[in-house]
Order: structure tokens, then C-alpha cells, then sequence
């Protein structure tokens, strides 16, 4: 999470226009791309993490499963397949599922979001320098907690959030069966 790392830099349809630094993206509310990946286990329950203290946007906020940023010359895909291997040790072999995209705003830090899902066939092993907490949560529960303590979580977090309960309503659960 260098401050000298380079992204590119896009305009309001997502297409490259040029590069920066991750510091300089993120002072002057630059567009760029991220990823977002929720993790699901077999009993449908969804891992959340809690951002590290170290981190320069909601740091010690609950968030996704693993996020990150989509890096200069990648694509979302291969962003998404690395972010979930270093932040949660899960392999290659993990099929993610593209489940929607959120718009730059400020909302979610001026990025492209590209929202993915998975089922994690392996234990999740958090990067404690990335995550300073994790827990699975049932749907219903975390939904109840994002209701009572909206505070505790990431704007980008409470966009997707919405967004998965006006696709699929009450039945949240069917994002974790395959």
C-alpha cells in the first residue's frame, strides 16, 4: 500500500486517459479502478473484514471481503483473483462471479467498482497487515448490524450492500449458492 504506487487514471465512461500515484489519485478525487470480491462459505454466511488502522481511506472499518485497486494494465479479473489471494490467501483456482459495477463517485473514492462473489473452498487466511479483524456473518445478522451501527462500515460497503438487496431482495442468500 504504497503511496508511490501507480494506477491509471480514467475518465466518466472507465476508459484510460492516463497515470498517477496512488497518493496523487486519491488527493485530487482522481477516477481509477477497484474491485471488490464477497467471500461466501457453504453455510451461505458472507466473511466481512475489518479494514486495517494503517489503511489511508476508512481505516478500522468493516468492508468486503477483500478489496483493492485494479493496478496500471490490468483488468478487473485479474485484479479481483489477486486482491483475493493476497488479502485472503484463496487460490486461482477460486471462480469468481462479476455480480454488478458501481460508478465514480465520491461514495465509493472516485473508483470504477467492479462487485465479484465467490465460495471459498479453502480456509480464509487474513493478511494482518491489510486486515486487522474477520468474521463470517449470516445475511440476516450483518444486515441487522448494518442497520443498528451503519457507522462501523465503508460508504463503498453500504453502496454495495444496497445494491445486492435492490437485485435480489430479501433473498440474499442465492448470491452464495453456485
Amino acid at each position: 500500500m504504497a503511496a508511490s504506487e501507480i494506477f491509471d487514471v480514467v475518465n466518466r465512461d472507465d476508459e484510460v486517459i492516463g497515470t498517477a500515484t496512488r497518493a496523487s489519485v486519491h488527493a485530487h478525487g482522481l477516477r481509477h479502478r477497484a474491485v471488490h470480491i464477497l467471500v461466501f462459505n457453504a453455510t451461505g454466511e458472507l466473511y466481512m473484514q475489518r479494514r486495517s488502522l494503517d489503511k489511508d481511506s476508512a481505516p478500522g472499518l468493516w468492508d468486503t471481503s477483500a478489496a483493492g485497486h485494479v493496478e496500471t494494465s490490468e483488468n478487473y479479473d485479474l485484479a479481483a483473483q489477486r486482491e483475493l489471494n493476497e488479502e485472503l490467501g484463496i487460490g486461482q483456482s477460486t471462480k469468481l462471479i462479476p455480480l454488478f459495477k458501481l460508478d465514480a463517485c465520491a461514495a465509493t473514492g472516485h473508483e470504477f467498482t467492479w462487485v465479484y462473489r465467490c465460495v471459498a473452498a479453502t480456509a480464509v487466511i487474513p493478511d494482518p497487515v491489510e486486515i486487522l479483524d474477520g468474521r463470517w456473518c449470516e445475511i440476516e445478522r450483518l444486515d441487522e448490524w448494518l442497520r443498528a451501527r451503519p457507522s462501523d462500515f465503508t460508504t463503498t460497503f453500504h453502496l454495495i450492500w444496497s445494491r445486492l438487496f435492490n437485485t435480489a431482495g430479501q433473498a440474499c442468500t442465492a448470491f452464495a449458492n453456485d
